[in-house]
C-alpha cells in the first residue's frame, strides 16, 4: 500500500515471524505490536531493541502479567519511566550496547 501500513498476523515463533517482518519491510522500520504474550515472547528471545510501554494505573485484578519469567530484563536495557498528567508512565526500553 503506497504510503501505508501494511499488518500482517503470524502464527508462528518470534524469530520466524521478525524475519519475515524485515523481508517484508525491505529496509524500513519493523514494529511489534500485541499484548503482554507477544511482547514476553519476543523479549524472552532477545528479539528487542526498543520498546515503549504504557503502564495505566488499574488493577483489574487478573490478566497475563507482561514481566513473568523475564529476570534480569533490566540488565539488558537502559530503562527510562516518565509518569505523565493523566496518572500513566510511560516506559522506554532500550537495548545497551554489547
Amino acid at each position: 500500500m503506497e504510503g501505508g501500513t501494511t499488518f500482517h498476523f503470524l502464527d508462528a515463533a518470534p524469530a520466524e515471524v521478525l524475519c519475515a517482518a524485515r523481508e517484508a519491510a525491505d529496509g524500513q522500520d519493523v514494529r511489534i505490536g500485541g499484548g503482554p504474550t507477544v511482547v514476553r515472547d519476543f523479549l524472552a528471545a532477545g528479539l528487542i531493541d526498543h520498546m515503549h510501554l504504557v503502564q495505566v494505573p488499574i488493577v483489574l485484578g487478573r490478566g497475563v502479567r507482561v514481566w513473568d519469567g523475564l529476570q534480569a530484563l533490566e540488565d539488558d536495557y537502559d530503562i527510562e519511566a516518565v509518569s505523565a498528567p493523566s496518572r500513566v508512565t510511560h516506559l522506554t526500553f532500550d537495548r545497551k550496547p554489547s
